[in-house]
């Protein structure tokens, strides 16, 4: 009886859900557009191509470009930048300091 019951429940869920179900897109199949939906749709690409042509053209960037030369092989040894040597601190010459 419980299994009876539990059927009937479920298909008394199932049955409005099934029947509101629209026709669903196959794999290949093609929709039919309506006149304003290929206006639309023409529209968007043009707002898109004129978004687009306001981007201004950039630089490429080669974030490594210091680490190495522009003709592409390394820098040799001896044109690398050198650090300058830290300076010396002059002593103190009063008596309190000592």
């Amino acid at each position: 009886m419980r299994k009876l019951a539990a059927i009937f429940l479920l298909t008394m869920i199932a049955g409005p859900a099934w029947a509101q179900q629209d026709h669903v897109q196959r794999y290949r199949e093609e929709i039919e557009k309506s006149p304003a939906d290929v206006a639309n749709e023409a529209r968007q690409q043009r707002a898109y191509q004129r978004a687009l042509s306001g981007v201004p053209d950039q630089k490429p960037t080669d974030p490594w470009g210091i680490a190495r030369s522009n003709d592409g092989q390394a820098a040799p040894k001896g044109t690398a930048a050198k650090t300058p040597a830290p300076k010396k601190q002059a002593k103190p010459t009063s008596a309190a300091a000592k």
